[in-house]
């Protein structure tokens, strides 16, 4: 039935082989144009001299963002192009650099089901996004856990562990000291580091669309204030990083609070909870598989005083300090990987938030024209029209107010007026900036 099937009594069959074997001939000479469409925005990787990222052998000074959400968003075909529309705003922006999570752990749309259990249509998603921020000349900074429990982070581990009855405590911090659980992150990593992208053929660990690895958000161990334990995690995972993948920068994803052997911690920390939280900026960046330092601003949650211009000077006053660290302590650049003012505030309003974030981009500028290691800064976050379900208090659409807009353009235009524009960046700059 078949083989009479395909023959027919109408002659069709050797012409339908004869159009068969063009398409395998078509496949096989030029596939791989196919896949390489992605690929046609050059991008060198991001490389680091003692306190400056370097790009084409250039200093790197940056204007960026934070979107966490792109993979989810990216995993669902009726949100999927609100990864377009804030990847060309912000490139149209001068913005080079976007911070998003590259997990998302046992939660809805879960990258990784269960330990080793991955969704393969997941895994697309975070190869559409970053095949998409390639051909906007945008670099990725992609965190692979959560300290919080947001998208599954350190709590679902810990959860796996226990339900599988190899976990050694139900405590959260277990994360950082169980051997089960390290197994767990250490095959994550593997996976995601050696993933071939089904857009570009680039293995992730390959694709210099990616700034740096961060190995963990906001990480805090206050089971063990002496911040021994985070240390020792720090240094384990950090060189098993670099073991596969000797291309791309790292960092860990510190808030910056000093610990409680520095004398910082009493002229520099938010208040004096926060030498207790088993971090310690110094330290955990110091270690050599440690490529650069991350530090957040976050004033209104980390202090009790109400005061706006309080608030300005401490975040003045903090990032000078974590720059002169970077100069002076670390010899590494330092990245201001998030920063917000937020909506909560009794006396929020908009030109205040424009103010904060002002404090902040001209330090950021300051550090450039000096050539110190203050090296860019990421406004958490930015969102696209549409997506209030999925704002916080820091959350803005930069382009629906104009002061707003200019604000982060000007830095922009200012940053690339020292350093010069990458070419990924000229056709956007060249409209921008004239």
């Amino acid at each position: 039935m078949v083989k009479s099937g395909m023959v027919g009594g109408n002659g069709l069959f050797y012409p339908i082989v004869g159009f068969a074997s063009c398409l395998v001939f078509i496949y096989l000479s030029f596939g791989d144009l196919w896949i390489s469409n992605y690929g046609d925005t050059k991008l060198g990787f991001v490389e680091r001299n003692g306190t400056q990222f370097i790009v084409d052998g250039k200093p790197f000074y940056f204007n960026g963002w934070n979107s966490y959400w792109m993979m989810e968003h990216a995993a669902d075909e009726s949100r999927k192009h609100r990864i377009r529309r804030v990847l060309e705003a912000s490139a149209k922006m001068g913005l080079t650099v976007c911070r998003t999570w590259a997990f998302n752990d046992g939660d809805y749309n879960a990258l990784q089901i269960s330990p080793g259990q991955f969704d393969e249509r997941v895994f697309r998603a975070l190869d559409h996004v970053i095949a998409e921020s390639r051909q906007y000349g945008i670099r990725l900074i992609l965190c692979l856990v959560n300290n919080l429990q947001a998208y599954g982070g350190k709590t679902q581990y810990v959860k796996w562990a226990w339900e599988e009855g190899v976990g050694l405590s139900s405590s959260n911090d277990s994360f950082f000291y169980d051997p089960s659980i390290r197994h767990y992150f250490k095959n994550y990593v593997k996976t995601v580091l050696t993933r071939k992208n089904t857009l570009t053929g680039v293995e992730y660990r390959d694709d210099p669309t990616i700034f740096a690895w961060e190995l963990i958000n906001e990480p805090r161990c206050i089971t063990d204030k002496s911040g021994d334990t985070l240390q020792d995690w720090i240094e384990e995972m950090s060189y098993f990083v670099k073991s596969i993948d000797s291309k791309h920068l790292l960092t860990v994803g510190l808030e910056g609070f000093y610990g409680p052997k520095s004398p910082k911690r009493l002229t520099v920390n938010p208040e004096f909870w926060a030498s207790d939280v088993g971090t310690d900026f110094i330290r955990n960046s110091k270690i050599s598989t440690v490529d650069f330092a991350s530090v957040h601003i976050y004033p209104d949650h980390w202090t009790h005083n109400p005061d706006f211009e309080y608030k300005l000077k401490f975040v003045h006053k903090w990032m000078l300090s974590h720059i002169e660290d970077g100069d002076k302590e670390l010899n590494k650049p330092i990245m201001f990987t998030e920063f917000g003012l937020s909506t909560e505030n009794k006396d929020f309003d908009l030109v205040k938030r424009e103010r904060f974030y002002k404090v902040i981009l001209d330090v950021i500028y300051k550090s450039a024209t000096l050539n110190k290691s203050g090296a860019g800064s990421l406004v958490w976050q930015f969102l696209v029209e549409g997506m209030e379900e999925f704002n916080d208090d820091f959350g803005i659409v930069p382009w629906e107010r104009k002061s707003t807009y200019q604000l982060f353009t000007e830095q922009s235009c200012k940053l690339a007026k020292i350093q010069g524009a990458l070419p990924s960046q000229m056709a956007y700059l060249r409209k921008l900036c004239t």
